[in-house]
């Protein structure tokens, strides 16, 4: 085996980091392939005697150029998408970006996009993957201190800085969750059973087919037009919206639509499905913590 090969294999070894690092950061499973393999080029043109570590040496190459990237997206990416599923890029692999979004979260990915770059680059290296703040500062080009307060400004962004009592966070919890499994399987009776009898959805216009009303009432009106959106609810993951357990819908890690959900006792009373970038711009998102018998585990 010659020494290039050698090399190879030394990256391959952690290449599978490199990228769940990259994606975490980026959100888009070609964009983190991209900023791996431009980390691969310039390993292969770099003299290894000038690296003592070389998991940290690659680590801080990709976090640099998911930064570039992230500070130089267009407006393209930042365009509204309507209420269409984005399509895949076309180097895309739907199967492993689905292990992906499973692995990191659609809520997640969604609160991530909205922090500013050097942000996302500190709660990402540090939260989520353990990297010690003074091997974060050169990368988003502050000091130690500096680069704590930038994960500490994201960590409140993400995690939500307005505390509900746990117990009415988890009955918001099961009811947003078990309306959003009937809604998934399709089940007419399930969805009734978790509708209040006089349950009232309002949607944006740009969700609905032309001439249906922005405003439906009843359980049995109300669930069988579910059944209808149903389709979108397997993107629905549970998210915090506005202080109260709601539901975001993000077909590749992208915000779609949000649904903030009234519950009253163990049914849902309200839910508005709001599409109108503006609005959805508005809405303070966070992400929910593991469930209380997950965390003990």
């Amino acid at each position: 085996m010659d020494e290039y090969d050698e090399l190879g294999e030394r990256f391959e070894a952690h290449r599978g980091q490199l990228r769940a690092v990259a994606y975490r950061m980026l959100g888009s499973l070609s964009e983190a392939d991209d900023a791996v393999q431009e980390t691969w080029l310039r390993l292969s043109r770099t003299d290894l005697g000038g690296i003592e570590n070389l998991e940290a040496w690659l680590r801080t190459v990709v976090s640099r150029l998911c930064l570039d990237m992230l500070r130089t997206r267009t407006s393209r990416r930042e365009d509204p998408l309507g209420w269409q599923v984005p399509a895949p890029a076309r180097d895309d692999d739907p199967e492993q970006e689905a292990v992906l979004i499973e692995s990191v979260g659609r809520a997640m990915l969604v609160v991530l996009d909205r922090l500013p770059p050097a942000e996302r680059v500190a709660f990402v290296l540090h939260d989520l993957f353990a990297v010690p703040f003074d091997q974060i500062a050169p990368i988003v080009e502050r000091t130690p201190v500096a680069a704590k307060k930038l994960a500490s400004r994201a960590r409140h962004r993400v995690r939500g800085t307005d505390p509900v009592p746990d117990a009415e966070l988890g009955r918001q919890r099961r009811v947003v969750e078990a309306f959003l499994a009937a809604a998934r399987s399709g089940d007419l009776h399930a969805l009734l059973a978790v509708l209040a009898p006089d349950v009232v959805r309002r949607a944006d216009p740009m969700v609905l087919t032309p001439g249906r009303e922005t405003v439906a009432r009843g359980a049995d009106t109300v669930a069988r037009e579910t059944l209808v959106f149903g389709r979108r609810a397997k993107y629905a993951e549970p998210a915090l919206i506005d202080c109260r357990v709601g539901a975001v819908i993000a077909p590749r890690g992208r915000l779609l639509l949000a649904l903030t959900i009234r519950a009253e006792g163990d049914r849902v009373a309200e839910y508005d499905i709001i599409a109108d970038p503006a609005r959805l711009q508005r809405l303070t998102l966070a992400v929910l913590d593991p469930p209380s018998d997950e965390r003990a585990e």
